[in-house]
């Protein structure tokens, strides 16, 4: 369903692009706050994983151009770089909680 020419995959990926442009900026104004070693090396890998998330993003309006094989290597990426995230997410808030307990 397009009204204007614009679809719902297109108001969606827009609103993720902005969303994950607002994460990637955020994420890199927090790193100030951020004491060094384990957790600020870990903030670090979260932020550089949040702008290929913006970057993967990015490609949404030009899927209608790609080949389908470009299209499912951009979306495996996306899977795999967000696994990552989460999992780096969680062992940072473990360690985290882990440290605020002492």
């Amino acid at each position: 369903m397009a009204a204007f020419g614009i679809d719902f995959f297109t108001i969606i990926s827009g609103l993720a692009v902005i969303t994950m442009l607002i994460a990637v900026v955020k994420a890199y104004d927090y790193k100030r706050s951020i004491p060094g070693g384990e957790v600020g090396k870990a903030w670090n890998v979260l932020s550089t994983l949040a702008s290929f998330f913006l970057i993967g993003y990015l490609t949404t309006p030009f899927f209608i151009v790609l080949p389908q094989e470009i299209k499912d290597l951009i979306v495996a990426c996306i899977f795999l770089f967000g696994a990552v995230y989460v999992l780096i997410t969680l062992w940072l808030v473990h360690r985290i909680i882990t440290v605020m307990k002492q």
